[in-house]
């Protein structure tokens, strides 16, 4: 898709309108109400926070642009790496093969708190191979890259002198100007029978409805934009944010009245799940949904949803997108 140079206006009582590099959009910041309190217990509370002017680019980063990213580094993704045994005492060597979690549809209906019915860990997969051995980019250069882990993330970013968003930028940028709303478009999950984002259709995990019985992601681009000219803010791939994850949104600290100005989320310590086996993995923030999202399992394609990732592990629905400084002199991604 083309890209284009954004300019938003001033939020109201705001300065001045912002300019981005092509390909993101900038936003002037502003107060917002952050997280919700009528779904999903880890977006609660909702509570008004403010940010600072920002840019964020319009679409997630794709095949295509990480693959240049990694002809002009030679950079190795962690799902391309061997695992260290170490890390990992007792699993068997064969287990410890580069690779990374890959979505497998099961034969018919599974119980939908078992993850592992669906999940499969996948030796030879990641970016290049989003389904394993076999499997590859052709036609699919538009499509958002996933087998990302978050140091994979954060080396792009620096390549192309940007970073990643916090929570709360990539929340406030997800909204479109829709301030509380359940959607990126409103409170209606299908507008007059339309859907207006990539997420499952059918029975979930093991039937899809979608034309051709197809799985996976859909290129950017492929679903109208929120009123800040943002695609794909809701399903098609989770997106990672820098934040460390706490279990309320913007952070461990309580929600004043007046609200907190940046917040930052949790800790790398405390964003540990106490109840993980073996070796603590720390986890940051995604956002948005993916097209693995089913309404009778993960309503999450909305702009309050999240969820915890650990740091080291990528998967066949998780991508991410750029942001930058007001005024830095980065190029988009």
């Amino acid at each position: 898709m083309p890209e284009t140079v954004s300019v938003v206006p001033p939020a109201p009582g705001g300065t001045t309108a912002v300019r981005a590099p092509a390909g993101m959009t900038a936003l002037p910041g502003g107060r917002f109400r952050m997280g919700s309190d009528r779904h999903y217990p880890e977006e609660a509370p909702a509570h008004e926070v403010s940010v600072g002017p920002f840019a964020i680019a319009q679409h997630p980063v794709t095949n295509a642009q990480f693959a240049a990213f990694v002809g002009a580094t030679d950079y190795v993704t962690v799902a391309e790496r061997p695992l260290r045994a170490a890390d990992y005492p007792g699993v068997p060597a064969a287990r410890l093969a580069p690779g990374s979690m890959v979505f497998r549809p099961t034969r018919g209906p599974v119980d939908l708190r078992d993850l592992s019915q669906w999940w499969e860990w996948m030796p030879g997969a990641s970016w290049r191979k989003p389904e394993g051995p076999g499997s590859g980019l052709r036609g699919r250069k538009q499509h958002p890259v996933v087998h990302i882990a978050h140091e994979d993330a954060e080396a792009y970013a620096r390549w192309r002198g940007l970073r990643l968003p916090t929570e709360a930028e990539w929340e406030y940028a997800a909204r479109g100007g829709l301030d509380g709303a359940d959607y990126t478009w409103g409170d209606e999950a299908q507008p007059g029978g339309r859907r207006l984002a990539h997420w499952w259709l059918g029975d979930f995990p093991w039937r899809s409805t979608r034309p051709g019985g197809v799985h996976g992601p859909a290129p950017v681009g492929s679903y109208p934009p929120n009123g800040y000219g943002l695609f794909d803010t809701a399903g098609n791939v989770w997106e990672w944010t820098a934040d460390w994850f706490a279990p309320t949104p913007g952070g461990d600290a309580a929600p004043s009245c007046c609200g907190p100005a940046e917040p930052r989320g949790g800790t790398e310590q405390g964003s540990v799940d106490p109840a993980q086996p073996g070796r603590p993995i720390p986890r940051k923030v995604v956002k948005g949904g993916s097209w693995l999202c089913a309404d009778e399992y993960c309503r999450r394609y909305r702009p309050a949803a999240r969820r915890p990732q650990p740091v080291d592990t990528g998967m066949s629905h998780i991508g991410f997108r750029c942001a930058a400084d007001v005024g830095g002199t980065g190029s988009p991604g």
